[in-house]
Order: structure tokens, then sequence, then C-alpha cells
């Protein structure tokens, strides 16, 4: 099944918080997810970087680590810096999700593509999924359960609720990558291209980006 970008939060057996995204696309799949200060970015891999006139929602900052490291914002879209300045200034997390879902609203392209939201707070001990669509705004502070996930997709699964959700056997930041691109639940979600994960850690939060491999025919 085809379900488009995803967002997660989740928590590991040993209580690590994780913000994890993955892009899965048809029309663009050369993409690739760039580790920066505090932030991954998603942009066109080497040869492509004409598709960003085709669709200009295709390169954004998908992941930002904000609050002195506390807290970690993972979206597939602009929102993300949106929602990391606004939780940095001091406004909580719920009203952050909303402004910012309110203020850029669902992507004007030929899908109505639903903009996607995933907070995790240490000092809370919290995750929030958020989702815009063209026909309505959800937002969910979600009880994070130990060795459990939660995701919210743009397509087909594009409603926060109990049903998707999975185990999540995994201790660090690359393996909740690997765990998003090709394992449990999301094995079944078809066309992943590149994972980004943002794990809990003493100091901060752990970050880690993948590419599918893609195997030679």
């Amino acid at each position: 099944m085809y379900i488009g970008r995803i967002v997660s939060v989740g928590r590991t057996a040993e209580g690590r918080l994780c913000a994890a995204y993955r892009v899965s696309s048809r029309s663009f799949p050369n993409r690739t997810a760039v580790l920066g200060d505090k932030k991954v970015s998603i942009v066109p891999k080497p040869g492509h970087e004409g598709d960003v006139f085709k669709n200009p929602y295709i390169a954004y900052n998908c992941v930002r680590i904000v609050r002195q490291g506390d807290v970690a914002i993972a979206t597939n879209g602009s929102q993300t810096d949106v929602i990391a300045e606004k939780i940095d200034e001091g406004m909580p997390i719920r009203e952050a999700l909303v402004l910012a879902s309110l203020m850029l609203d669902y992507e004007k392209d030929a899908y109505n593509t639903p903009r996607i939201s995933a907070v995790v707070d240490k000092q809370a001990g919290a995750g929030w999924l958020a989702i815009v669509r063209h026909d309505g705004l959800e937002v969910q502070r979600i009880p994070l359960e130990f060795g459990r996930i939660w995701y919210v997709a743009t397509y087909e699964e594009n409603s926060i609720n109990a049903a998707q959700c999975d185990d999540f056997p995994v201790s660090t930041a690359r393996e909740a990558c690997d765990y998003i691109l090709s394992q449990g639940v999301f094995a079944q979600r078809k066309n992943p291209v590149t994972g980004v994960a943002a794990m809990a850690s003493d100091y901060g939060f752990e970050l880690f980006v993948q590419d599918m491999k893609v195997e030679a025919e």
C-alpha cells in the first residue's frame, strides 16, 4: 500500500523517545536527507536540482531540535521551521502545531497533500502527532507506551488513530531509521526513499539519516 510521507513518535523499550520521518514518493524519488546543525534537510540528489521548479514542496527542513535539546520536531514540509521557532519561543507544543497547521494549511499541489507533523518532548515524556488535510485538522497528544511507535501518513492512513501503531524493537537512531524504512508495519508501505530519526540521548537527540538502497535489476 502506498501511503506517501510518514511521521512517527515512539518510545523504545528502554524509554528513549523518538521522532522519525520517511519520504515515500512515486513522483520525486531522487531525494536525500542531509544532516545539519540540530536539523535535517530533504533536498534533491545531485543532477536533480531542477525538480524544485516542478514542485516547490519537495525541499525543506524535515527535522529540527530545539529548546536546548529537549524537543525534536519531524514534518513533511516548511511547517518544521514554524513549529520549531514557536516552541523555542515558549509556546506550548499543542498550540505551536495548531498554529503552524492553520498558517500553512495543506499543500496546494495536484494531490492536496496534507501536512503532517510529529513532536517529542523529553522533559514532558510526551509525543504529539498533527495533520492538516483539505477537509480537516487533527492534533493529538500520544500516550507513548514503552516499545511502541505511532504514525500518521499523507495518504490512506491520514488520520490519527490508535490502530496506526506497531512494536518498536529498536535502541538507536540508526535502528529507528531502518525500521521506518523497511521493517514492521512499514515494510508493507511502498516506495520508501529516505528515512530520518531523532532519538533522545543524554545530551539532546541523536540524529541519523539513511537513503533506501535500490537493488540492481
